[in-house]
């Protein structure tokens, strides 16, 4: 079963590119053609590299890693927290702090720091043992510490690898992991530069739908990862939800996007059928029986 369809990355607006005058021309290759002025992303690569990307996370959560989420622009903000929350992740959803995992150990520090006036508990009155103006300082600390740090607060040491909603805001967050060698898998707009992602998702990363929808895809494969490790098996092959569609109507553009796919599996030969479609490898088991009953 695919991890999310055409039709939800179309109502989730993931074809839509930034304007032509504003591109990375190593994005060329991941563009379908020109809308008014927009780049529309080729949706048919997109859903090739979810799975990519989605094989990969599943794995390395399998094998006892964790994913740090990234995105601290507005339109991604709460589904970063949100999602990361959800599966259990570490995330930074605010301001990234330069060293955050170069510098791990400075941070880690913080975070017990943080933990520790937490411990103090309400700070709103006079703590025992602090003057007023001493609680005010300290509360005003916590504020602040949880607010940078909160989301990392039990990641005990560096991500195995990191989700990033546009990589140009969190270039230094993309920067440290590289040069840590931690896996970047990030949201591709056409103004993003390729070669600095790992596993690269071609996609919207301006839209709030969109990062939602890509940000729900890895929270459903840190999901099927985390099942994997603790060695329970799901029934059937299905997987979390990664989107919600809707019954739209779509542009006469965007039903050509999304009706090219079979179009094109209709003129491929039918001998290469059973190899690019599930459902064409399925009809051999179908007519197994039958044959075995004809014995």
């Amino acid at each position: 079963m695919a991890v999310v369809t055409m039709r939800q990355l179309l109502e989730s607006g993931v074809h839509f590119g930034h304007q032509t005058r504003r591109w990375n021309p190593k994005m060329k290759r991941f563009i379908f053609t020109e809308r008014n002025g927009i780049y529309i992303i080729d949706l048919r690569q997109t859903l090739d590299y979810i799975e990519k990307a989605y094989d990969f996370v599943r794995n390395t959560v399998a094998e006892g890693g964790s994913i740090l989420f990234v995105g601290t622009k507005k339109q991604a903000q709460e589904a970063i927290a949100e999602q990361a929350t959800r599966v259990g992740q570490p995330y930074v959803n605010h301001r990234w702090l330069g060293g955050m995992l170069t510098n791990f150990q400075t941070v880690y520090k913080r975070l017990q720091r943080m933990k520790e006036l937490e411990a103090l508990g309400d700070l709103s009155g006079t703590a025992a043992g602090y003057t007023k103006k001493e609680t005010l300082q300290l509360s005003r600390e916590k504020i602040k510490l949880t607010r940078t740090l909160g989301g990392l607060r039990d990641m005990q040491k560096l991500p195995a690898a990191v989700w990033v909603v546009d990589t140009k805001k969190e270039h230094i967050a993309v920067d440290e992991a590289r040069k840590l060698g931690i896996p970047v898998i990030a949201v591709l707009d056409t103004n993003c530069d390729p070669d600095e992602v790992d596993f690269p998702i071609p996609g919207n990363d301006d839209a709030i739908r969109s990062a939602e929808l890509l940000t729900k895809v890895v929270a459903a494969a840190v999901a099927d990862g985390l099942i994997a490790r603790s060695g329970r098996r799901r029934g059937g092959d299905e997987k979390p939800e990664a989107g919600v569609a809707t019954d739209e109507p779509l542009a006469e553009w965007e039903r050509e996007l999304l009706e090219e796919p079979k179009k094109a599996d209709e003129q491929q030969p039918a001998a290469e059928q059973p190899a690019a479609e599930q459902p064409a490898a399925e009809q051999p088991a179908a007519e197994q029986p039958a044959a075995v009953s004809g014995q």
